[in-house]
């Protein structure tokens, strides 16, 4: 029917509103109890009693073929990058798409019984088999009814490690995948890195492709392969489709090039990606004390005018052996890891969940506005800071008019001498 109506809604600026749903798309957004309940079906109606409400999340960063397989066959005991490729190393010599399809369906549906209905991921297209490519580009079509997912190509040992890579990445794009990467610090040389960006670069205009490239996720304050990947964007004016992930060499650069980088990423229109989960972990592993944060300049970038999604990275893998695809746990690692725990901060930090990841994902009519998509979810929570704080359950989400879940909250009751009391946790 893709039609619903959510009344008593809270919206990111406090404003209570009632939200029409009609043929999937939003047809009305008016004060709250403007709206007839009895033009909508009784199944197709949620009251949300004043709860938060946003635009589905977004997930622009993750690695659904790795998720599920922390501690197999190890775990990573250094919490480097490097190990957790070599672990990664062995688990996909022996994988199957099947395999992959069963832990990477139940990921995303965990996503979407989070409130994300898109999903960028990252496959490997170093797995001589391109299973991984194969059996991601499958998942499209399975999870269709919940989520939409760009499958990215990702080499993930390299362009020129290998004499076989340079061909998988091809193949593997001509396979299907939405988006071209690469890992231009992982190469043997800074000269290899520089020449796998300005392949992948050539790729990305060939084939007609965004690009997303992890890049510089390294504490090296020498790696510097983002200035190559905005340069190349700039020159071929592909800076509007191309994405720099993770960047958090960025934080031991020296201040006068890091302000001169910051201003190529904003000429060059070229967007930042930043994973807390994985590199609040992995960064700073082979500092002693004082332990480097390793956290790209997410203020600066944004005081710079550059665009700054925020994603998870990891579900369950051997780089980050935490998470429940729960686009509110990254954000909440941020908070304390970029020093934006201030209460104005809390706008900036919805502001990257929502409409900075739909930029990068290059999502159309997307937001709570009359005539764009009739997609939402409602956290058990009366305000931004509050779902934020608690990461709130979703309630409700709602994809182009269609329910895609919805949670009962927990009733938590705390027994005292003079009897029972509900909890709340919200302030």
């Amino acid at each position: 029917m893709s039609e619903y109506l959510v009344t008593s809604a809270t919206t990111l600026d406090g404003s209570t509103v009632d939200i029409e749903i009609a043929d999937g798309v939003i047809d009305r957004i008016v004060p709250a109890g403007e709206s007839d309940p009895e033009q909508f079906p009784a199944d197709r109606r949620y009251e949300a009693d004043g709860r938060f409400v946003t635009p589905p999340l977004i997930e622009p960063h993750v690695h659904l073929d790795a998720t599920g397989t922390a501690g197999e066959p190890s775990w990573n005991t250094s919490g480097t990058l490097s190990e957790g490729i070599d672990i990664w190393a062995t688990y996909k010599r022996d994988i199957t798409a099947e395999d992959i399809l069963e832990r990477a369906t139940r990921t995303v549906e965990w996503y979407a019984a989070n409130g994300v209905t898109r999903i960028r991921t990252h496959a490997d297209a170093t797995e001589p088999s391109l299973t991984t490519v194969e059996a991601l580009l499958e998942l499209q079509s399975r999870v269709a009814d919940i989520v939409d997912i760009q499958v990215v190509a990702f080499p993930q040992d390299g362009v020129f490690t290998d004499e076989e890579n340079e061909d998988l990445l091809r193949e593997a794009i001509e396979m299907g995948a939405d988006v071209v990467g690469a890992i231009p610090h992982v190469e043997h040389t800074r000269e290899d890195g520089v020449t796998s960006v300005e392949l992948v670069c050539d790729l990305a205009e060939r084939y007609d492709r965004p690009l997303d490239v992890h890049i510089d996720e390294t504490d090296d304050p020498q790696s510097r392969f983002t200035e190559v990947l905005a340069s190349e964007s700039l020159k071929r004016g592909i800076g509007e489709r191309t994405t720099a992930s993770h960047t958090t060499a960025m934080h031991s650069y020296n201040n006068a090039y890091a302000d001169k980088l910051i201003r190529l990423l904003d000429e060059s229109n070229v967007s930042v990606i930043t994973n807390p989960p994985d590199n609040s972990v992995l960064q700073g592993s082979y500092d002693d004390y004082p332990r480097r944060r390793g956290h790209t300049r997410v203020d600066e970038l944004r005081a710079g005018g550059v665009t700054v999604g925020l994603g998870h990275d990891s579900v369950l893998d051997p780089w980050y052996h935490y998470g429940m695809a729960d686009p509110l746990d990254a954000a909440f690692i941020l908070v304390h890891y970029a020093h934006m725990a201030g209460r104005n901060n809390v706008p900036d930090i919805w502001e990257m969940l929502t409409a900075a990841n739909a930029e990068i994902f290059g999502v159309d009519e997307y937001g709570l506005q009359e005539g764009h998509e009739g997609s939402l979810v409602v956290f058990d929570s009366p305000d931004a800071f509050n779902a934020l704080r608690t990461r709130a359950p979703r309630t409700l989400v709602l994809r182009e008019g269609d329910l895609v879940a919805q949670t009962e909250p927990a009733e938590v009751k705390v027994h005292r001498e003079a009897g029972q009391k509900a909890i709340d946790f919200h302030r």
